[in-house]
């Protein structure tokens, strides 16, 4: 499979542009924003709900399914796609950001991660190539390379160790790539440093991977120093590859990220402060559990067009969030997608009509921030 990723309009006074990216199960525009499906499922969502909402595509989690209920068993069952009833693209990541986020629980080496499950304790080994392996069996579109997450803040020294051994890892991981149907993606690491992170990308772009992230970023940094990775990197990184950043999901970073030329985000964000009982809107964040809700028969955001908002009040939802029925969350999350979805339409439109700027300062304009 000959995945092609296509630039069809660039912004004429930012980096930011249009694209589609080709895959066996479809093509899907960017920029683009996926839910996260961390175990084969976005919470509290079908993939009716999803296909409502004009999901493209979505992100499943390589060590919660390593852990469960498996790959083998996911393989067995015609891979990912059948297993959750997804027909549309899917991308997995690597496992590394969970499997470094266990802290306690892990030993990094050179060959790999030892860890422990934080099921049950159990001791588990995942390396570049058993990574590999576990996606191969997943069968997603879009596979990453085993990479090490520095934190913030973390010392040059610490910063440079992780990257080098990023870069070793992602050549382990083309070399146990073996299905032509699937696209992996090469991981941009080096912290906060802007030497490292130069260093990082042209080792990568050297080995010629299909698409790039750029991971340890939103990693408890300012977001200002964010976009000051952002803007050093992204004129380094090739223009015919899509650039995803990684585990990136509030409206805010969204735009900034479009606006320096990032083509991918995924996160879950909007449906972890759903469950919360907190929406996304036009104006701002709305907790809908407070007591200025009560009365008030108004829908969550008169400009969005999902299900939710067609048909619910506010009142109703704080009423469901306050009873604790299942229905806030699913009716939250349903909204809170649509609304980054739907973002990510009106900044795609507004570049290829040459208004994204205006775009993006009327939205700045009515939209509160925290």
């Amino acid at each position: 499979m000959d995945f092609k990723f296509e630039v069809i309009k660039e912004c004429s006074k930012t980096r930011a542009r249009v694209g589609k990216f080709h895959t066996p199960h479809g093509s899907f525009d960017t920029p683009i924003f996926m839910p996260v499906g961390t175990q084969a499922t976005v919470k509290a969502m079908t993939p009716r709900d999803l296909k409502e909402i004009k999901a493209q595509i979505i992100l499943c989690n390589t060590y919660h399914l390593y852990m469960r209920p498996g790959h083998e068993l996911i393989r067995e069952a015609g891979g990912l796609h059948s297993f959750m009833n997804w027909d549309r693209p899917i991308l997995t990541d690597s496992g590394g950001f969970q499997v470094f986020s266990l802290t306690d629980l892990r030993t990094i080496k050179e060959e790999g991660v030892y860890f422990r499950s934080h099921l049950d304790g159990s001791k588990h080994f995942i390396g570049p190539e058993e990574s590999i392996v576990i996606q191969n069996a997943l069968g997603s579109d879009i596979i990453m390379a085993f990479d090490v997450c520095s934190p913030y803040p973390y010392t040059y020294e610490r910063a440079k160790e992780d990257m080098k051994r990023t870069s070793r890892w992602a050549k382990r991981c083309k070399v146990a790539h073996s299905r032509e149907d699937q696209a992996l993606f090469g991981i941009v690491q080096g912290g906060m440093y802007k030497e490292l992170r130069e260093i990082s990308a042209r080792e990568l772009i050297d080995m010629d991977f299909p698409g790039y992230g750029i991971g340890g970023l939103s990693v408890g940094e300012p977001k200002s120093i964010m976009y000051e990775i952002l803007d050093f990197l992204m004129p380094i990184m090739p223009k015919d590859k899509p650039r995803y950043l990684m585990g990136v999901g509030t409206p805010d970073c969204l735009i900034e990220g479009v606006l320096r030329g990032v083509d991918m985000f995924d996160c879950v964000h909007p449906t972890r402060i759903a469950r919360n009982g907190t929406a996304m809107t036009s104006t701002g964040r709305v907790v809908v559990r407070n007591a200025t809700y009560e009365r008030d028969f108004t829908p969550l955001d008169s400009e969005c067009d999902c299900y939710t908002c067609k048909n619910f009040s506010k009142a109703y939802l704080r009423h469901l969030v306050k009873s604790g029925e299942i229905l806030a969350a699913i009716l939250l999350s349903i909204h809170n997608l649509r609304f980054l979805i739907k973002l990510m339409e009106n900044m795609r439109h507004a570049i290829m009509e040459d208004r994204l700027l205006s775009f993006v300062e009327n939205f700045k304009r009515n939209y509160k921030y925290e």
